[in-house]
């Protein structure tokens, strides 16, 4: 995703090369905005989902790994399990969200031994509760709020209306005491 918009923004400034640099970042800023635009609406043919498609993606695909491991409950208090599959074992705690194999923790989306947790939960229900272990960040309406914003480009500087106030404005700058 990052690495689309710097492409476009490096393929802009090949084009743009010769023109002025404000020139520059108003085109960097128009195609940003492009962008959001582009994004929302691809997030907005999703607005009945709960999460965004990529994030639901990686859900289902952990789900199906998760299928293959054998859990075991250790403190029996429904918080800690050990997950054994695949010739490892992973410790789960589902009250901190946090898995030994560390995805859980560092994408904030279950992962493959987190589903079996909560397989072993939840039983049958646990394919809905998934998105209350989830972070919001996936959620939909977080995608809709963060492209929400319109990116308004900067006219040139020729193109400006001062006040006549502002421009009989004298600023001189801050006294500095020079160190030897």
């Amino acid at each position: 995703m990052t690495t689309n918009i710097i492409e476009s923004v490096n393929a802009m400034l090949i084009v743009e090369r010769d023109y002025p640099v404000a020139s520059i970042f108003n085109l960097i800023a128009k195609r940003f905005g492009e962008i959001f635009r582009e994004r929302r609406a691809y997030i907005l043919k999703y607005k009945d989902d709960k999460f965004i498609p990529a994030a639901e993606k990686i859900l289902r695909d952990n789900m199906s790994e998760g299928h293959s491991f054998y859990v075991e409950n250790i403190s029996r208090d429904e918080r800690q399990y050990t997950v054994f599959g695949s010739g490892s074992t992973a410790k789960v705690n589902l009250l901190a969200r946090s898995c030994s194999c560390k995805k859980f923790d560092l994408v904030k989306i279950p992962c493959d031994h987190a589903m079996a947790a909560l397989r072993s939960k939840h039983d049958d229900n646990y394919g809905l509760r998934v998105y209350d272990y989830s972070s919001s960040l996936y959620k939909v309406e977080g995608y809709l709020l963060a492209y929400s914003e319109l990116i308004n480009v900067v006219p040139l500087e020729s193109e400006w209306r001062v006040s006549k106030e502002l421009l009989d404005l004298n600023i001189i700058p801050p006294l500095m005491v020079t160190k030897l």
